[in-house]
């Protein structure tokens, strides 16, 4: 029987949104995943003219963003107080 396993990246997807959200425009969130190229020409072109930077919100959001080498960004876990 074969089992897959799936490569999930290091990088918070909350992270990565909110500074996506806040500086999305000058690529810190491609900067977070290790897009330096791609950071670069969000920072030059103010976030492909806030077109690409509308876009990764999007993506983050619904969780098809990837780090540099492919990977879906991990989600947070949630935490409850209830002692589980």
């Amino acid at each position: 029987m074969a089992h897959y396993q799936t490569m999930a990246s290091d990088k918070n997807k909350d992270t990565a949104l909110i500074m996506c959200i806040l500086g999305g425009w000058f690529g810190l969130h491609q900067y977070y995943v290790g897009n330096i190229g791609k950071g670069l020409l969000y920072t030059f072109t103010f976030g492909l003219c806030m077109i690409g930077w509308f876009l990764d919100t999007i993506k983050i959001l619904l969780g098809s963003f990837r780090d540099n080498v492919g990977a879906p960004l991990r989600a947070t876990k949630k935490q409850n107080n209830w002692g589980d």
